[in-house]
Parts: C-alpha cells; structure tokens; sequence
C-alpha cells in the first residue's frame, strides 16, 4: 500500500502535511528514480499554479532536483497540460506540477510526469516512495561540479500560445471578429496567464 501517493500525485495541506521536507524528498527520490537509466544530466520542469504555497512548495521541489544534481527549468504559473505539453517538446527528463486542483486553497499537491509528457504509472510512484523511506537519500548526493543548476522560464509559456494558436487560427479566420466578443473569467487559476495570451493571439 502507498504511504504517500494517491490516485493523482500527492495532495495534503501545505507546510504541514505537505511538507517542506518532505517535498524534498520527494523531489530528490523522483530525480533519482525518473532519470537513473539515463547517461547524461537529467533536465526536469516545474510548473505551478497559483495557490499561496505555491511558492513554497516550488522551492523544496527545486532544492532536491538540484541536490540530486538534475537541472532545472522553472515555467512559473502554467496549467497542468502546458507543462506536460512542454516536457515531450523539449525532451525533458521528467517534469512536476505543483497543483491540488479542485482541492480547497490550504491544500497543494506534486504530480510527476515522465518524459513522454504523461503522468508517471503507480509501479514508479511506487519506487519512488521506498528510496524515500530507505534511509539512502544521502547516496545520491550531488557534490562540487554535479550539483544542478536551475533556470526561469516563464518565457516558454509563448510556446504553448504557440501550440493553441496554430491548431485553431484557421477556425477564427473565418470568423467575423468585428462583433466576436469572448468574457474570460480564469478564478485566478493556473490558466489565468495563458488564457489572455492565447485569446489574444487569435484575435488578431
């Protein structure tokens, strides 16, 4: 039986159940697990939503990929399928969204992704929650010139406009936008930077 996954990532109350600590562990088990066959430096993306502990949460995450000695692209606010669109397009490693979903505000929650942009199966949440309780953490230390360095890329949000605006200008062209009104409300959700982008790009 899973101690810390459920049916879709880790979700708990943040700063208390959900952990700094523990996010750590989480992050620095997750590098080890989703990139041990690979034979170079392993690249991992993070995106988040918009919750408080958003913040909080991304910077326990990004310590232990760096500790593992995994690079890191930082996307800031983006929705879950920007970040999973991201990781194959880029060809990342792996990637992690920060987001609890419909979960109340005090909640937030960690979802891997593998490097095919999909959520990771239950046999390597799995793998990954025995290296965070078998006391080997330590081992995969990165030291000196493996630590990993991490990068903001908030900028790669214009490749997902991208990606939306191509698949569905053909569409608006036909429409007469002189009278075509569109009302967004976002609920300042993890789609609240993108949807103007995206809107905006079509319209014009």
């Amino acid at each position: 039986m899973r101690r810390y996954f459920g049916t879709d990532g880790i979700r708990r109350i943040a700063n208390t159940e959900l952990s700094p600590e523990l996010v750590y562990k989480v992050a620095k088990a997750g590098a080890y697990v989703l990139s041990k066959h690979s034979d170079h430096t392993p690249t991992i993306l993070i995106g988040r939503d918009t919750r408080i502990s958003g913040t909080l949460i991304e910077s326990a995450m990004l310590a232990g990929f760096l500790s593992y000695g995994a690079n890191v692209k930082v996307l800031g606010v983006m929705p879950t399928p920007g970040v999973a669109y991201l990781t194959k397009k880029l060809k990342a490693d792996a990637s992690v969204v920060i987001s609890a979903s419909h979960n109340t505000y005090e909640f937030n929650g960690v979802k891997y992704f593998s490097n095919k942009g999909m959520k990771i199966p239950d046999e390597l949440e799995e793998e990954i929650e025995e290296i965070m309780d078998s006391g080997k953490l330590d081992d995969f230390t990165a030291v000196n010139e493996k630590i990993g360095v991490s990068e903001i890329r908030t900028d790669l949000l214009d490749e997902y406009v991208y990606f939306f605006r191509k698949h569905f200008e053909e569409d608006f062209e036909e429409l007469d936008k002189s009278d075509f009104v569109v009302a967004i409300d976002t609920a300042n959700g993890a789609t609240s930077v993108v949807a103007e982008k995206v809107f905006t790009a079509l319209r014009n």
